[in-house]
């Protein structure tokens, strides 16, 4: 009885786990709300803001003076000397200290060079974050695009169905012939087909934005709201190209690398320098020498190495930065002109859309809906209207989902968001 008891309360709490489940409150998201989410959860973005800190923990290293070096011994133990039972009586002690002296700032250009390193890291996260932002905003938009989509066609086959019923009714008082009739209802496929298809793409729209925001709620209680319009743009091209110049993280990535390579090559150069070693000395002995103490310079000779290779090396990666720099500016002048190009065509194409082909796609279909059900249009030109004012909806909302990807495009040549 206790088992049964047992058995029944953990049937009864999975069902209603189940239940709650299967109740969750949908969670909706605006781009806002989903870019915040984004930056908190993201994997890739968390992990390249390591980089960060990494690189900031190499600026303490290339700041460090050289360790001094001690060195202490114990000397003139005489093992087998005239009295052997006196082994230490001439041993003395005796110790040296050295340390190299750094010329040339060679510490203080370390230092640069290492916070240039972490200049560039930042650039680099910001980078990095650009492209995972432009990922983002395009799975953002694929969702909006999949539910308009899917908002149009099941509109669509809500209107088919009507019809259908329609002409069902006037084949069951004589006033159709049968064969007209199957052939209406036929084309009940293709809305169904796009229904389903748009609903499959919905669902696997949403799956890869929640991929990318590290989200686990179920796909079904998963959504997001925004606009899905557009607008002409207003800004023009040169000013597009000033931005871009002053906010692409990448260009000033290649610009800083520049700049770290001529901060290296200086190291270089005052790595070939001589660095004294000073050193002191004391030791006390037996009488009759007692106690000394003694100081010392070391230089070393750079008669063969003067660090030649590293100069050398330093001095070509200037120019390779250079001309990466320059080959930087030249792609984000491209980039941008290419999507503003893509930009203003899509609009063009949306302006007839809207304000024309649309308006003119429904009352044709409607025109030629009611000329056939009083019989002054052919079967024919029934289903031909139907099909354009499908296309043409379809056509619409798709240019609508272009228009946004070149706007995405455009704020991401940029480097910021300038198009809302």
């Amino acid at each position: 009885m206790q088992r049964l008891s047992w058995r029944l309360c953990t049937g009864l709490l999975f069902a209603a786990g189940c239940l709650a489940q299967s109740n969750l409150p949908a969670r909706v998201l605006t781009w806002q709300e989903a870019e915040d989410v984004f930056r908190a959860n993201n994997p890739n973005l968390l992990a390249g803001k390591e980089t960060i800190d990494e690189s900031k923990a190499d600026e303490i290293t290339a700041y460090l003076r050289p360790n001094p070096n001690i060195t202490l011994g114990w000397d003139q133990i005489t093992l087998f000397s005239s009295n052997p039972y006196r082994p230490f009586w001439q041993s003395y002690i005796y110790g040296n200290v050295d340390y190299l002296h750094e010329r040339r700032h060679k510490r203080e250009l370390r230092l640069a060079s290492a916070r240039q390193a972490t200049e560039i890291a930042v650039s680099a996260q910001s980078d990095l974050e650009r492209n995972l932002i432009f990922n983002l905003r395009d799975a953002f938009n694929r969702v909006l695009l999949a539910k308009a989509v899917v908002g149009v066609t099941k509109e669509n086959l809500e209107y088919i169905d009507k019809e259908i019923a329609i002409n069902k009714e006037r084949l069951r008082v004589g006033d159709m012939a049968r064969v007209d009739y199957q052939r209406i209802d036929i084309q009940r496929v293709q809305y169904e087909s796009d229904f389903q298809t748009a609903q499959v793409n919905l669902r696997t729209a949403k799956i890869d934005l929640q991929a990318l925001l590290a989200d686990k709620t179920p796909t079904d209680s998963f959504d997001v709201k925004g606009e899905f319009d557009y607008t002409d743009t207003t800004i023009a091209l040169p000013d597009l190209e000033k931005i871009a110049l002053s906010a692409r993280p990448d260009l000033k990535e290649a610009e800083q690398s520049l700049e770290k390579s001529r901060t290296d090559h200086q190291l270089s150069v005052a790595n070939g320098s001589t660095d004294p070693t000073f050193g002191m000395d004391g030791s006390h002995q037996p009488a009759p020498l007692n106690t000394y103490i003694g100081f010392s310079v070391t230089f070393p000779l750079r008669v063969f190495d003067r660090n030649q290779g590293d100069k050398l090396h330093t001095l070509i990666d200037i120019d390779r930065n250079r001309k990466l720099r320059n080959a930087a500016d030249i792609s984000v002048l491209h980039d941008v002109d290419s999507a503003f190009a893509t930009l203003e065509s899509t609009v063009e194409l949306l302006k007839p859309y809207k304000s024309k082909y649309l308006e003119e796609a429904r009352q044709i279909r409607d025109t030629i809906s009611f000329s056939y059900a009083h019989g002054a249009a052919s079967l024919l030109d029934y289903l031909d209207a139907q099909k354009e004012y499908r296309d043409t909806e379809l056509n619409y909302v798709n240019l609508v989902g272009s228009y946004l990807a070149a706007v995405n495009q455009v704020n991401y040549s940029v480097g910021r968001e300038v198009i809302q």
